[in-house]
Formats: structure tokens, C-alpha cells, sequence
């Protein structure tokens, strides 16, 4: 298991010089240009000799914003893939209008369709996970503030060559329509909201403004809770053998470090609600890695899978894993 670095509070530049440090990596993993962001604090310090105790200076608000704001676009790209899926599942219709438009090439959605559920607390667990998922995209073009990024072009449809079936294909689950079955709805869901929360988990820690950070780390509460949620569905009910296929292909896109766990022991007397290390804690993924699994490709690259036309914003090419 990955060791991940632990940033403090304790020193206000030590905190954003390490966060713009541990962003270059990141962004470095995933081959993505950030531009001519600053992404380096800079720091000063009083030298006044009437004044011998050192009085601290405030770091660059604008260059950490600025970074800090390309980590919530990257967000953003996440919250409208699963925002898009648990809409059309839950409800028969996609995120509304008002909420997709912005920089870049907005695109439009391949599929979705809504779910004929069979039993209601499934159907109740969606469409709350579809509205907490609307709020997640307004609150983060809210935070972003001026013009966000815009939706992609994203591809949830329940075709044999659709990105939901080359995934499951690859785990060797065939033929797969996520929206057929309150069970394949929540295969969906597990694809999806494992990714996404291992993904936050990585960006929170890399964020420097504090109003950022508190936003951000609250969503990924919030997708923790979810992704929880489907993994002990999915094990009260039964249906443990999929999804450990599910995060062996997963894992077998984002590197050659195993990381992806599935919701139950060899068998299936132990639960795995919590996918976690040895001291209780669940892993990161970086920006690469989240799209190696979502572009459907462990190479880098830049379209593909859920984002045939790929993600906008500078985060966007996946890591290069072989």
C-alpha cells in the first residue's frame, strides 16, 4: 500500500509550498500542462530591526487560487460523469441545462436511461445520490466562480462497445447494461463512486485556500458515504463475486501498485465495506490514475472511455501505467 503524504496546518507557507509540490507531482503523473500557472507560493518576512519578533506574511492569494481552482475544474469533470448517471437512473433525465455550460466544448451525453427498480430502498438511494450529485456540480461552478469549465462529451450508454460494457468486459462480465436491474445499476455505481472518492481523496490534501479545502473536503465526505453505501448494498445482497472482477480491472489500469479492493474476502464471510490499509485508511489515486480507469486506457492519452472527447480543463491525460 501507498504511503501518502500528510500535510499540516502548522506553518501557512510550509502548507502551500507542499501542496503546490505534491500538485506538480500529481499533474506531473497525469502528463496534464497547468499553463503558466504560479503554482509556488512565495513568502516573506519582516526584517525590520524594531521589530525582532518575525511577523508572518501571507502567501500569494492569487497563484494558490489559481492553482487551487484548476483542482476544482478537474472536480467538476467527475461530478458531471456521475452526476449524468445517477440523473438519467434515478430519474429518466439528465443534469438540466443551466448546469453544463462553460469553458471549453460542452458536450452531450451518450445514453442514460432510467431504471426500472425492484426494490425502493435501491430506488430511494439514487435519487438521493442524484440530487447530492446536482448540488456537488452547482456547488463546485459556485466555488470555481467567473466561467467554470464546461460537460464534456460523456458516453453512459448500455451498448456492447458503450464504455459501462468495455469496462465490465475487461473484468469478463458480459453483456452489461448498468440501467437493466436494480443489480447492474449498482455495478454502475461501484465503477463510478470508487473512482471518484479515491480521486478526492487525492486532491483535497493538494488544495491551499481554506475555504477550498473545507468545500472540498466536505464533497469528499460526502462521495465516501456514497461509495460506502453501494459497496454495503451490493454486500447485503449478496452480489460480491462482480464486483471484486470490477476492481480487479480497475486496478489493472492504473498502475502496477495494487490498490482497488473489492466488498468481500476470498469467502465472503468478511465484509470490505471500507477498501483500507493496515492502519484503517483508504487509499489515493492521482489524476492520472482516475483517468487511466475512466479514458478506459493505461496509457496516456486524452480521450477515450466515459470522455471520448476527453475532459476540459489542463488535468486531462491520463498516466502513462504501460
Amino acid at each position: 500500500m501507498i504511503d501518502h503524504e500528510q500535510i499540516t496546518t502548522s506553518d501557512d507557507a510550509a502548507l502551500h509550498s507542499a501542496g503546490r509540490r505534491r500538485f506538480l507531482s500529481l499533474v506531473g503523473q497525469s502528463g496534464a500542462a497547468v499553463g503558466g500557472l504560479a503554482l509556488l507560493s512565495a513568502c516573506g518576512s519582516d526584517s525590520s530591526s524594531s521589530n525582532p519578533t518575525p511577523t508572518p506574511t501571507a502567501t500569494s492569494t492569487a497563484s494558490t487560487e489559481a492553482a487551487d481552482i484548476t483542482i476544482l475544474k478537474f472536480a467538476l469533470q467527475l461530478e458531471y460523469l456521475s452526476g449524468q448517471y445517477f440523473s438519467y437512473a434515478a430519474t429518466g433525465a439528465g443534469l438540466p441545462a443551466s448546469d453544463l455550460t462553460g469553458s471549453g466544448t460542452q458536450g452531450t451525453v451518450k445514453g442514460g436511461a432510467l431504471v426500472p427498480f425492484s426494490d425502493p430502498q435501491v430506488a430511494a438511494v439514487a435519487r438521493e445520490m442524484a440530487r447530492d450529485d446536482r448540488a456537488h456540480v452547482e456547488y463546485l461552478r459556485s466555488l470555481i466562480g467567473g466561467t467554470p469549465t464546461a460537460m464534456p462529451s460523456l458516453n453512459i450508454d448500455s451498448g456492447s462497445t458503450d464504455a459501462f460494457a468495455a469496462l465490465a468486459g475487461l473484468a469478463g462480465v458480459t453483456p452489461f447494461n448498468p440501467y437493466a436491474s436494480d443489480e447492474n445499476f449498482l455495478y454502475g455505481a461501484f465503477i463510478l463512486k470508487d473512482v471518484i472518492a479515491t480521486a478526492y481523496k487525492g486532491l483535497v490534501p493538494v488544495l491551499g485556500t481554506p475555504g477550498f479545502i473545507t468545500g472540498l473536503a466536505g464533497v469528499l465526505g460526502t462521495e465516501a458515504y456514497h461509495a460506502g453505501l453501494i459497496r454495503t448494498l451490493l454486500y447485503q445482497k449478496g452480489f460480491t463475486v462482480i464486483p471484486g472482477k470490477l476492481s480487479a480491472a480497475r486496478d489493472s489500469l492504473d498502475g502496477s501498485t495494487t490498490l482497488d479492493k473489492g466488498i468481500a474476502g476470498a469467502d465472503n464471510t468478511i465484509s470490505n465495506v471500507a477498501p483500507v490499509d493496515g492502519n484503517g485508511i483508504t487509499f489515493s489515486r492521482t489524476t492520472g490514475q482516475v483517468l487511466n480507469i475512466l479514458l478506459l486506457n493505461k496509457a496516456s492519452v486524452t480521450t477515450g472511455g466515459f470522455y471520448p472527447a476527453g475532459v476540459n480543463g489542463t488535468v486531462n491525460t491520463s498516466a502513462a501505467n504501460g
